[in-house]
Protein backbone atom coordinates (compact mmCIF):
# COMPACT_ATOMS: atom_id res chain seq x y z
CA UNK A 1 0.00 0.00 0.00
CA UNK A 2 1.68 3.19 -0.72
CA UNK A 3 2.35 6.19 1.77
CA UNK A 4 -0.61 8.62 1.73
CA UNK A 5 -0.69 12.12 0.02
CA UNK A 6 0.90 14.85 1.47
CA UNK A 7 -2.54 16.72 2.68
CA UNK A 8 -4.00 20.02 4.84
CA UNK A 9 -6.87 19.00 7.21
CA UNK A 10 -10.43 20.17 7.30
CA UNK A 11 -9.67 22.94 10.05
CA UNK A 12 -6.54 23.82 8.15
CA UNK A 13 -8.51 24.71 5.12
CA UNK A 14 -11.10 26.63 7.11
CA UNK A 15 -9.82 30.17 6.83
CA UNK A 16 -8.95 29.44 3.09
CA UNK A 17 -12.50 29.01 2.82
CA UNK A 18 -13.82 31.73 4.92
CA UNK A 19 -11.16 34.55 3.10
CA UNK A 20 -12.67 33.15 0.08
CA UNK A 21 -16.53 33.95 1.20
CA UNK A 22 -15.70 37.38 2.85
CA UNK A 23 -15.13 38.08 -0.68
CA UNK A 24 -18.57 36.79 -1.66
CA UNK A 25 -16.55 33.03 -3.28
CA UNK A 26 -18.84 30.03 -2.60
CA UNK A 27 -17.12 26.70 -2.24
CA UNK A 28 -18.38 25.08 -5.33
CA UNK A 29 -17.09 28.06 -7.20
CA UNK A 30 -13.57 28.43 -5.81
CA UNK A 31 -13.21 24.22 -6.36
CA UNK A 32 -14.53 24.66 -9.92
CA UNK A 33 -11.83 27.88 -10.69
CA UNK A 34 -9.01 25.51 -8.71
CA UNK A 35 -9.86 22.55 -11.54
CA UNK A 36 -11.78 20.24 -9.10
CA UNK A 37 -15.18 18.89 -8.41
CA UNK A 38 -17.61 21.74 -7.11
CA UNK A 39 -18.82 19.14 -4.43
CA UNK A 40 -15.41 18.25 -3.42
CA UNK A 41 -16.01 21.11 -0.40
CA UNK A 42 -19.18 20.26 0.62
CA UNK A 43 -19.53 18.62 2.93
CA UNK A 44 -16.17 19.34 3.82
CA UNK A 45 -13.81 16.77 3.89
CA UNK A 46 -11.45 15.31 6.59
CA UNK A 47 -8.53 16.21 4.73
CA UNK A 48 -7.61 17.97 1.62
CA UNK A 49 -4.70 16.75 -0.86
CA UNK A 50 -1.90 19.29 -0.42
CA UNK A 51 -1.98 20.24 -4.35
CA UNK A 52 -5.58 20.86 -4.32
CA UNK A 53 -5.21 23.34 -1.23
CA UNK A 54 -2.17 25.45 -3.09
CA UNK A 55 -4.72 24.94 -6.17
CA UNK A 56 -7.52 26.81 -3.77
CA UNK A 57 -5.40 29.79 -2.62
CA UNK A 58 -4.46 30.55 -6.42
CA UNK A 59 -8.12 30.58 -7.27
CA UNK A 60 -8.98 32.24 -4.52
CA UNK A 61 -6.73 35.11 -5.38
CA UNK A 62 -7.99 35.51 -9.06
CA UNK A 63 -11.38 35.36 -8.10
CA UNK A 64 -11.37 37.71 -5.46
CA UNK A 65 -9.20 39.82 -7.25
CA UNK A 66 -6.71 40.01 -4.10
CA UNK A 67 -3.23 40.25 -4.37
CA UNK A 68 -2.79 39.32 -0.83
CA UNK A 69 -5.08 36.16 -0.81
CA UNK A 70 -2.48 34.57 1.16
CA UNK A 71 -1.80 37.41 4.00
CA UNK A 72 -6.23 37.47 4.29
CA UNK A 73 -5.71 33.21 4.47
CA UNK A 74 -3.55 33.72 7.61
CA UNK A 75 -5.37 36.85 9.46
CA UNK A 76 -7.91 33.84 9.92
CA UNK A 77 -6.45 31.38 11.59
CA UNK A 78 -7.21 30.61 15.39
CA UNK A 79 -6.44 27.76 17.56
CA UNK A 80 -8.69 25.70 15.94
CA UNK A 81 -6.90 25.77 12.54
CA UNK A 82 -3.79 23.60 13.92
CA UNK A 83 -6.51 20.61 14.98
CA UNK A 84 -4.49 18.95 18.35
CA UNK A 85 -1.25 20.99 17.91
CA UNK A 86 -3.04 24.07 18.16
CA UNK A 87 -4.34 22.84 21.29
CA UNK A 88 -0.53 21.51 22.30
CA UNK A 89 0.81 25.16 21.74
CA UNK A 90 -2.05 27.07 24.11
CA UNK A 91 -0.36 24.62 26.93
CA UNK A 92 2.97 25.74 26.14
CA UNK A 93 4.88 28.11 28.98
CA UNK A 94 6.41 30.38 26.83
CA UNK A 95 7.20 31.07 23.06
CA UNK A 96 10.31 29.38 22.63
CA UNK A 97 8.37 26.06 23.63
CA UNK A 98 5.64 26.87 21.33
CA UNK A 99 8.23 27.02 18.69
CA UNK A 100 9.64 23.96 19.71
CA UNK A 101 6.53 22.20 19.77
CA UNK A 102 5.29 23.31 16.28
CA UNK A 103 8.09 21.88 14.59
CA UNK A 104 7.75 18.62 16.01
CA UNK A 105 3.41 18.44 15.33
CA UNK A 106 2.85 20.86 12.43
CA UNK A 107 2.56 17.73 10.26
CA UNK A 108 -0.76 16.89 12.31
CA UNK A 109 -2.13 19.94 10.64
CA UNK A 110 -0.75 19.74 7.15
CA UNK A 111 1.96 18.57 4.70
CA UNK A 112 2.77 21.85 3.31
CA UNK A 113 6.10 22.38 4.62
CA UNK A 114 8.34 22.35 7.64
CA UNK A 115 9.40 24.56 10.39
CA UNK A 116 12.91 25.31 11.90
CA UNK A 117 14.04 27.22 14.49
CA UNK A 118 17.48 28.26 14.97
CA UNK A 119 18.84 30.61 18.06
CA UNK A 120 21.79 32.75 16.97
CA UNK A 121 23.02 34.47 20.30
CA UNK A 122 21.02 37.51 20.85
CA UNK A 123 18.88 36.92 17.68
CA UNK A 124 16.86 33.81 16.65
CA UNK A 125 15.92 32.91 13.32
CA UNK A 126 12.30 30.95 11.84
CA UNK A 127 12.45 29.26 8.96
CA UNK A 128 9.68 27.70 7.02
CA UNK A 129 10.77 25.32 4.46
CA UNK A 130 7.94 24.74 1.67
CA UNK A 131 7.62 21.23 0.14
CA UNK A 132 5.87 23.22 -2.64
CA UNK A 133 8.92 25.65 -3.45
CA UNK A 134 6.94 25.93 -7.43
CA UNK A 135 3.87 27.10 -5.51
CA UNK A 136 3.10 30.83 -5.60
CA UNK A 137 3.90 33.49 -3.21
CA UNK A 138 0.30 32.94 -1.54
CA UNK A 139 1.34 29.80 0.23
CA UNK A 140 4.36 31.11 1.81
CA UNK A 141 2.55 34.59 2.74
CA UNK A 142 -0.22 32.43 4.24
CA UNK A 143 1.80 30.13 6.27
CA UNK A 144 3.44 33.71 7.85
CA UNK A 145 0.56 35.71 8.52
CA UNK A 146 -0.85 32.75 10.12
CA UNK A 147 2.45 31.66 12.48
CA UNK A 148 2.36 35.97 13.23
CA UNK A 149 -1.49 36.35 14.19
CA UNK A 150 -1.27 33.14 16.43
CA UNK A 151 1.75 34.37 17.59
CA UNK A 152 0.17 37.89 18.69
CA UNK A 153 -2.70 35.78 19.90
CA UNK A 154 -0.42 33.39 22.57
CA UNK A 155 1.67 36.13 23.87
CA UNK A 156 -1.12 38.71 23.88
CA UNK A 157 0.55 41.49 22.17
CA UNK A 158 1.99 42.44 19.08
CA UNK A 159 5.30 40.61 18.25
CA UNK A 160 7.42 42.62 16.23
CA UNK A 161 10.23 40.74 13.65
CA UNK A 162 13.69 42.36 13.53
CA UNK A 163 13.71 40.91 9.40
CA UNK A 164 11.35 38.95 7.51
CA UNK A 165 12.45 37.15 3.75
CA UNK A 166 10.55 35.60 1.22
CA UNK A 167 12.30 33.40 -1.33
CA UNK A 168 9.35 34.29 -3.96
CA UNK A 169 10.53 37.60 -6.03
CA UNK A 170 8.51 40.96 -5.45
CA UNK A 171 5.08 40.62 -6.49
CA UNK A 172 4.67 43.27 -9.43
CA UNK A 173 1.26 44.36 -7.24
CA UNK A 174 2.57 43.94 -3.70
CA UNK A 175 1.60 46.68 -1.80
CA UNK A 176 4.39 47.40 0.89
CA UNK A 177 1.35 48.93 3.86
CA UNK A 178 -0.62 45.47 3.62
CA UNK A 179 2.73 43.54 4.21
CA UNK A 180 3.68 46.30 7.40
CA UNK A 181 0.02 45.27 8.96
CA UNK A 182 -0.13 41.49 8.54
CA UNK A 183 3.06 40.72 8.93
CA UNK A 184 4.48 43.88 10.93
CA UNK A 185 7.34 44.74 8.90
CA UNK A 186 7.87 45.01 4.81
CA UNK A 187 9.53 41.79 4.05
CA UNK A 188 13.17 41.52 1.48
CA UNK A 189 12.05 39.05 -1.17
CA UNK A 190 14.24 36.58 -3.97
CA UNK A 191 16.00 35.40 -0.16
CA UNK A 192 17.56 32.10 0.05
CA UNK A 193 14.61 31.24 2.15
CA UNK A 194 11.44 32.16 3.49
CA UNK A 195 12.74 33.25 7.36
CA UNK A 196 11.94 35.75 9.87
CA UNK A 197 14.33 37.34 12.59
CA UNK A 198 13.40 38.16 15.93
CA UNK A 199 15.26 38.66 19.31
CA UNK A 200 16.48 35.67 21.16
CA UNK A 201 15.08 37.28 24.65
CA UNK A 202 11.25 36.41 22.61
CA UNK A 203 11.72 33.07 23.52
CA UNK A 204 11.26 33.25 26.67
CA UNK A 205 8.28 35.28 26.90
CA UNK A 206 5.56 33.68 28.82
CA UNK A 207 1.90 33.01 27.46
CA UNK A 208 0.01 34.46 29.80
CA UNK A 209 -3.38 31.83 28.88
CA UNK A 210 -1.47 28.84 28.86
CA UNK A 211 -3.06 26.14 30.92
CA UNK A 212 0.34 24.42 31.12
CA UNK A 213 -1.15 21.86 33.35
CA UNK A 214 -2.65 20.62 30.50
CA UNK A 215 0.47 20.19 28.41
CA UNK A 216 1.42 16.75 29.45
CA UNK A 217 -2.41 14.99 28.23
CA UNK A 218 -2.48 17.13 25.01
CA UNK A 219 1.13 15.93 24.30
CA UNK A 220 0.26 12.46 24.84
CA UNK A 221 -2.54 12.50 22.62
CA UNK A 222 -0.27 14.14 19.46
CA UNK A 223 2.57 11.61 20.07
CA UNK A 224 -0.08 9.27 19.41
CA UNK A 225 -1.12 10.47 16.49
CA UNK A 226 2.08 10.86 15.11
CA UNK A 227 2.93 7.47 15.56
CA UNK A 228 -0.47 6.27 13.78
CA UNK A 229 0.83 8.19 11.43
CA UNK A 230 3.83 6.69 11.24
CA UNK A 231 2.96 3.25 11.20
CA UNK A 232 0.11 3.46 8.28
CA UNK A 233 0.37 0.37 6.68
CA UNK A 234 2.97 0.16 3.79
CA UNK A 235 3.80 3.79 4.22
CA UNK A 236 7.13 4.91 4.02
CA UNK A 237 7.40 6.25 7.17
CA UNK A 238 6.22 3.33 8.77
CA UNK A 239 8.78 1.42 7.22
CA UNK A 240 11.31 3.99 7.71
CA UNK A 241 10.34 3.74 11.74
CA UNK A 242 10.56 0.24 11.34
CA UNK A 243 13.56 0.12 10.25
CA UNK A 244 14.71 2.45 13.03
CA UNK A 245 13.21 0.87 15.54
CA UNK A 246 15.12 -2.61 15.30
CA UNK A 247 18.58 -0.75 14.85
CA UNK A 248 18.87 1.78 17.36
CA UNK A 249 20.13 -0.77 19.87
CA UNK A 250 23.28 -1.81 18.05
CA UNK A 251 24.46 1.15 16.67
CA UNK A 252 24.42 4.73 15.08
CA UNK A 253 21.62 5.11 13.11
CA UNK A 254 22.13 6.97 9.87
CA UNK A 255 20.42 8.02 6.90
CA UNK A 256 22.42 6.24 4.74
CA UNK A 257 22.10 3.30 6.44
CA UNK A 258 18.46 3.21 6.63
CA UNK A 259 18.42 4.04 2.98
CA UNK A 260 20.43 1.43 2.03
CA UNK A 261 18.01 -1.23 4.09
CA UNK A 262 14.94 -0.16 2.73
CA UNK A 263 17.33 -0.42 -0.97
CA UNK A 264 17.04 2.87 -1.45
CA UNK A 265 19.30 5.77 -2.05
CA UNK A 266 19.99 8.36 0.38
CA UNK A 267 18.30 10.93 -1.66
CA UNK A 268 15.65 9.00 -3.15
CA UNK A 269 14.83 8.20 0.52
CA UNK A 270 14.55 12.30 1.64
CA UNK A 271 12.32 12.67 -1.34
CA UNK A 272 9.92 10.02 -0.50
CA UNK A 273 9.95 11.27 3.38
CA UNK A 274 9.38 14.58 2.38
CA UNK A 275 6.25 13.23 -0.05
CA UNK A 276 4.95 12.22 2.78
CA UNK A 277 4.77 15.02 4.98
CA UNK A 278 8.28 13.77 7.17
CA UNK A 279 11.92 14.26 7.46
CA UNK A 280 14.64 11.75 8.89
CA UNK A 281 14.54 13.28 11.79
CA UNK A 282 11.13 13.77 12.56
CA UNK A 283 11.26 9.28 11.79
CA UNK A 284 13.94 9.00 14.29
CA UNK A 285 12.53 11.17 17.43
CA UNK A 286 9.23 9.42 16.92
CA UNK A 287 11.25 5.98 16.70
CA UNK A 288 13.13 6.70 19.82
CA UNK A 289 10.53 8.68 22.08
CA UNK A 290 7.96 5.86 21.68
CA UNK A 291 10.45 3.17 22.22
CA UNK A 292 11.86 5.49 25.41
CA UNK A 293 8.07 5.77 26.92
CA UNK A 294 8.00 1.67 26.73
CA UNK A 295 11.56 1.67 28.16
CA UNK A 296 10.90 3.74 30.96
CA UNK A 297 7.52 2.05 32.44
CA UNK A 298 10.50 -0.73 33.10
CA UNK A 299 11.65 0.28 36.43
CA UNK A 300 14.61 -2.47 35.81
CA UNK A 301 16.26 -0.46 33.36
CA UNK A 302 18.37 2.68 34.21
CA UNK A 303 18.62 5.95 31.95
CA UNK A 304 22.09 4.96 30.77
CA UNK A 305 20.49 1.53 30.06
CA UNK A 306 17.71 3.66 27.83
CA UNK A 307 19.85 6.13 26.82
CA UNK A 308 22.38 3.18 25.09
CA UNK A 309 19.22 1.16 23.97
CA UNK A 310 18.03 4.36 21.61
CA UNK A 311 21.68 4.90 20.33
CA UNK A 312 22.42 7.99 22.33
CA UNK A 313 26.02 7.99 23.54
CA UNK A 314 25.35 10.03 26.71
CA UNK A 315 22.56 10.00 29.58
CA UNK A 316 22.54 13.65 29.41
CA UNK A 317 22.22 13.74 25.58
CA UNK A 318 19.17 11.33 26.59
CA UNK A 319 17.66 13.20 29.04
CA UNK A 320 17.89 16.48 26.79
CA UNK A 321 16.03 15.14 23.86
CA UNK A 322 13.51 13.65 25.95
CA UNK A 323 12.85 17.33 27.89
CA UNK A 324 12.55 18.81 24.13
CA UNK A 325 9.93 15.44 23.09
CA UNK A 326 7.78 15.91 26.09
CA UNK A 327 8.14 18.59 28.18
CA UNK A 328 9.51 16.58 31.10
CA UNK A 329 12.93 14.94 32.50
CA UNK A 330 12.39 10.86 31.81
CA UNK A 331 12.80 10.44 35.27
CA UNK A 332 10.19 12.58 36.21
CA UNK A 333 8.12 10.99 33.42
CA UNK A 334 8.68 7.96 34.83
CA UNK A 335 7.56 8.67 37.71
CA UNK A 336 4.68 10.08 37.28
CA UNK A 337 3.55 6.53 34.38
CA UNK A 338 4.98 4.38 37.04
CA UNK A 339 2.47 5.81 39.89
CA UNK A 340 -0.91 5.91 37.22
CA UNK A 341 -3.34 2.99 37.86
Amino acid sequence: MPASPPRVTAAYLQPLLEAAAARGIAPAALAQAAGLAPALLDPLPDALAACDYIALLDAGSRLAGDPHFGLHVGERVRPGTYSVYGLVLLACRDIGQALEQTQRYEQLAHDLGRSRLEPEGSMARYTWASHYPAASRHLAESVFAGIRTFGCWLAGRPLAPRALAFAHARPPDADPAEYARVLGMVPDFGAPAHTVDFDAALLALPLPAADTAMYPLLQQHAERLLRERAQAPGGIVAQVHAAIAGRLATGPVRLAGIAAALDLSPRTLQRKLADAGATFQQVLDAARYALAMDYLRQDGLSLVDIAFLLGFQEQSAFTHAFREWSGMNPGAWRERALAAP
